[in-house]
């Protein structure tokens, strides 16, 4: 995949992100950022940053519990060290910072 290519899929999947937030009743704001950067807080303060890595043709997650690499892969994103789904991921990073139970289905 070139890098036109990685960058209209990850922006695809970042705009799902940002319509996922918008619907997400949990007390969390977010802003986008140039570069394709998504910054979500949350009421302790707490902020988990997910980006586009071009370079590497991955969308990074960085959370208070670690950092997580996601390739696209028949349709989802998957995570390169356990291939675990990008929303369970991201749900279970948000469900740990906002101390509620959080599920972004994507």
């Amino acid at each position: 995949m070139d890098e036109a290519d990685f960058n209209a899929l990850a922006e695809a999947e970042l705009d799902r992100l940002e319509r996922l937030l918008d619907a997400c009743t949990a007390e969390i704001d977010y802003e986008v950022k140039p570069g394709g950067i998504v910054e979500i807080e949350f009421e302790n303060g707490s902020k988990i940053i997910v980006n586009r890595h071009s370079a590497a043709r991955e969308i990074w997650l960085a959370a208070k519990s670690g950092g997580f690499h996601f390739r696209p892969a028949e349709g989802r994103w998957v995570g390169t060290r356990d291939g675990a789904d990008f929303y369970a991921v991201l749900s279970r990073c948000m469900s740990e910072q906002a101390g509620e139970a959080i599920s972004l289905a994507g």
